[in-house]
């Protein structure tokens, strides 16, 4: 009835930028020191973790982003509270290439195709 042996899932190798690290900075950051609240910095910086955890293990399960449309669908958003986190897939890896918040305009998403 169930399968033989033991199969782990595939984890796609995950890069994550410079442009994508920055924006966590500055997210933990503000957080940390302009809000006063360092112990939430550190669980939100937590929960950024666990949503790259998820995208290397199924990138495709993530919506399309609607900013940045293609035939392939390459360009995809994790939502991680606030936050969208933007990716591609490749078919060597996926690219984290940033971090931003929900409420921002879509010309904000919009120059993430330019991080390389």
């Amino acid at each position: 009835m169930g399968q033989s042996k033991e199969e782990t899932p595939e984890i796609y190798p995950l890069r994550i930028t410079e442009s994508a690290l920055r924006d966590l900075d500055h997210i933990s950051g503000y957080i940390a020191f302009v809000k006063h609240q360092p112990l939430n910095a550190a669980r939100v910086g937590d929960k950024f973790f666990e949503v790259f955890d998820r995208i290397a293990l199924n990138p495709r399960a993530f919506r399309e982003c609607e900013e940045l449309p293609t035939k392939s669908k390459k360009y995809r958003k994790a939502v991680c509270m606030s936050w969208n986190v933007v990716f591609k897939i490749n078919a060597l890896e996926v690219i984290v290439l940033g971090i931003i918040h929900g409420s921002r305009s879509p010309s904000k998403t919009r120059r993430l195709r330019r991080v390389k």
